[in-house]
């Protein structure tokens, strides 16, 4: 016996007022209704219902359990419907990791305007700039810059990202401008821990030669300390873009730029992904535009 399927025939037969009438709002046979109660009856042990050809009359017991039964069942529906709108209407707790440099400078106004569109939806927002386990932190969501390798993840591109090697007008009147990769080991280079130094890359494989004075794990600051004129940095053109647009950087070796990497949204499941999590990669998908708006400097 299915317990539920019994409890709502026996509260739809009370509602009703007779089996037949039941069995016709519940779209099943007279019989099979009067078997679900029946079996009610036996796995509670005790008389819910008295019978005559007419009409049926709630036993004591039969009232209490009506009672109770309905709210039980009304409580069921109310969950089962807020977990459909879970999955339609875009609402609940939305958990975004997400690189510092880029979310400090690009993520607030997407982050307003989705919001703005789907008033349900809470987001919390977490910047790191390392590697984050999706499903053992609890992120709905991860966004990634890089050439991603495989993985039994879902990764959707959200937008081009742009290497380029840049300095300071100041630093290259007094260091010159490099105008062959080679001439990258008489530089100051200043380097971002975690960028992979790809061997495939000719750039890289001068850069690591480079004289290495200043690491840090931020790009922004490698960006700023480029711009007070200590070296030359590698840095995507979402956080050095604005500085090259106000001639604060230069382009070196622009004919040696890097393969463009890529932003993307990365989430554990396909089906029966939350509609939060729908939406929010379709709000992203084409919001920075293509090329994207920090690259519009040149």
């Amino acid at each position: 016996m299915d317990r539920i399927d019994a409890m709502r025939a026996f509260v739809t037969v009370v509602n009703e007022g007779t089996f037949t009438r039941a069995a016709d709002r519940m779209e099943m046979s007279p019989q099979l209704v009067s078997k679900y109660v029946s079996q009610l009856e036996q796995h509670l042990g005790v008389r819910l219902l008295n019978r005559t050809t007419r009409k049926i009359h709630l036993t004591e017991a039969g009232a209490s359990y009506h009672q109770r039964a309905q709210q039980v069942l009304h409580d069921i529906d109310d969950m089962e419907n807020q977990l459909g709108d879970l999955q339609t209407q875009a609402r609940g707790l939305l958990r975004i990791s997400a690189p510092v440099s880029f979310a400090i400078r690009h993520m607030a106004p997407l982050l307003a305007a989705f919001q703005k569109a789907h008033p349900a939806v809470t987001i919390d927002l977490q910047l790191n700039d390392r590697k984050v386990d999706i499903v053992e932190e609890g992120f709905d969501i991860a966004l990634r810059i890089g050439h991603l390798k495989s993985s039994s993840l879902i990764a959707k591109r959200i937008a081009r990202v742009r290497l380029v090697m840049c300095a300071s007008p100041d630093y290259l009147t007094t260091h010159g401008t490099p105008e062959r990769p080679d001439m990258l080991s008489d530089h100051h280079y200043l380097r971002y821990s975690y960028m992979d130094l790809d061997s495939n890359e000719a750039v890289h494989r001068w850069l690591r030669n480079a004289k290495g004075d200043m690491v840090s794990n931020n790009g922004d600051v490698l960006v700023e300390a480029a711009i007070a004129g200590a070296g030359i940095a590698l840095q995507p053109t979402f956080i050095a873009g604005s500085a090259i647009r106000e001639g604060k950087l230069r382009i070196v070796l622009p004919e040696c730029e890097p393969e463009p990497m890529a932003l993307y949204a990365v989430y554990a499941h396909r089906q029966l992904l939350a509609s939060k999590v729908r939406s929010f990669v379709d709000f992203m998908d084409g919001y920075f535009g293509d090329p994207p708006y920090w690259d519009r400097f040149s």
